[in-house]
């Protein structure tokens, strides 16, 4: 896939995780054009390449990652005027305040705890794809 052609980049370390909010957007047929990278430091390095000028509608990110965080990816995208505008949805397990406070003053979009059953899971990403992708109109 070309840098052109990913919409949805979903920034996860965790195989399972990943594989269920894949399997999720799969269903409603969102997942054609997606990326996943389960590393924050190569998620910066794709999305601060400078031969890369094409930017993933919305980005799915967890926080609790290794080498670099969600919030540091966080910081450093809403920290650059080009990238600043692509929609971040943080799709965690952490339930702390201080997190949840944290990434909203940095300017995510939409805060996420991961529900554990499946069935509530799956809905969760079906409806965030349909929202970010379908209905939502981003700035050109």
């Amino acid at each position: 896939m070309t840098d052109s052609q990913v919409e949805i980049l979903l920034i996860e370390d965790s195989m399972d995780d990943a594989e269920l909010t894949i399997r999720a957007l799969k269903k409603r047929n969102l997942a054609n054009r997606l990326l996943h990278i389960n590393d924050g430091e190569k998620a910066l390095e794709y999305l601060f390449n400078p031969n890369n000028n094409h930017f993933p509608k919305i980005i799915l990110l967890d926080l609790k990652m290794p080498k670099v965080d969600g919030i540091q990816i966080l910081k450093q995208l809403k920290n650059d005027p080009a990238k600043k505008v692509i929609p971040v949805v943080v799709l965690t397990s952490s339930k702390e305040e201080r997190d949840i406070v944290e990434t909203y003053n940095l300017g995510v979009n939409a805060y996420i705890v991961k529900p554990v059953q499946f069935d509530k899971f799956m809905e969760a990403v079906d409806q965030l794809g349909m929202f970010w992708l379908l209905l939502n109109q981003p700035p050109k």
